[in-house]
């Protein structure tokens, strides 16, 4: 049976992780919520699970991943289960761990580069919480970025089987994630990260060698591949973005 992947129809967002694990693999799944046959009835079906009176092990929210009768709710949690099987992660659980920590530390930066747009509530719209963003987003470019990047680019350097990846030698989901951080950084704050491949060269190439990936390449350029919007997770507000110092 096909993978069946919950998240909204519209948006890339923490959806997108998982998305690019399956595709890299080539992997049978079914993204529910999208697509001309779901015609609504996919959230429909996303949202009957998560509202469940009855059933064990409902999830909090979308992403979510159902692999026969078992949900498996949370980026990490779903890559961390996924990757095996697909390729993409060591067969020693001791390592896969330490992967898990990796993309742990992705979920951290992501929740920040939401809060940029979203520093006082979810619930309320970006034009309310505007003057907010603007200093949230000052203080991301200014120390976050650096912190998590930096991060990131010494663990590459410093991987004892080259800097070609984030963990041993071959490709893995957190790779993955890293060119989607990487992606969604240059959609959101094109100012900010101009200067990003001279910074922080060994995460430039990491995104280089994703993107030419065959079965990335294909993902990236077919309908699948939902665009960056202002609805997403990375949005880009020029009055947020400015030079990096």
């Amino acid at each position: 049976m096909p993978y069946e992947l919950y998240y909204w129809d519209s948006i890339q967002g923490r959806g997108e992780f998982v998305r690019l694990a399956l595709e890299e693999a080539g992997a049978d799944y079914i993204d529910v919520c999208r697509g001309a046959t779901s015609r609504g009835r996919g959230i429909s079906a996303m949202m009957a699970i998560m509202r469940s009176r009855s059933d064990a092990d409902i999830p909090f929210a979308p992403p979510f991943l159902k692999d026969g009768d078992l949900i498996i709710p949370h980026v990490a949690n779903i890559l961390m289960y996924l990757g095996p099987t697909l390729g993409l992660a060591p067969k020693d659980e001791a390592q896969r761990h330490v992967l898990n920590g990796l993309q742990l530390t992705i979920t951290d930066f992501i929740a920040e580069v939401h809060d940029t747009h979203h520093p006082i509530a979810t619930s309320k719209y970006y034009e309310d919480q505007k003057e907010e963003a603007k200093a949230r987003a000052a203080e991301f470019i200014g120390n976050r970025i650096p912190k998590y990047l930096g991060y990131f680019e010494r663990v590459l350097q410093q991987n004892p089987k080259g800097p070609a990846h984030i963990f041993g030698g071959g490709l893995t989901y957190v790779d993955l994630s890293l060119f989607q951080v990487y992606e969604g950084l240059r959609y959101a704050f094109p100012r900010a990260t101009a200067h990003l491949p001279d910074r922080y060269p060994h995460l430039n190439a990491l995104h280089a060698a994703v993107m030419k990936r065959p079965n990335i390449t294909r993902y990236l350029q077919s309908e699948r591949r939902i665009p960056f919007n202002e609805n997403g997770i990375f949005r880009h507000y020029p009055e947020l973005d400015r030079d990096m110092a």
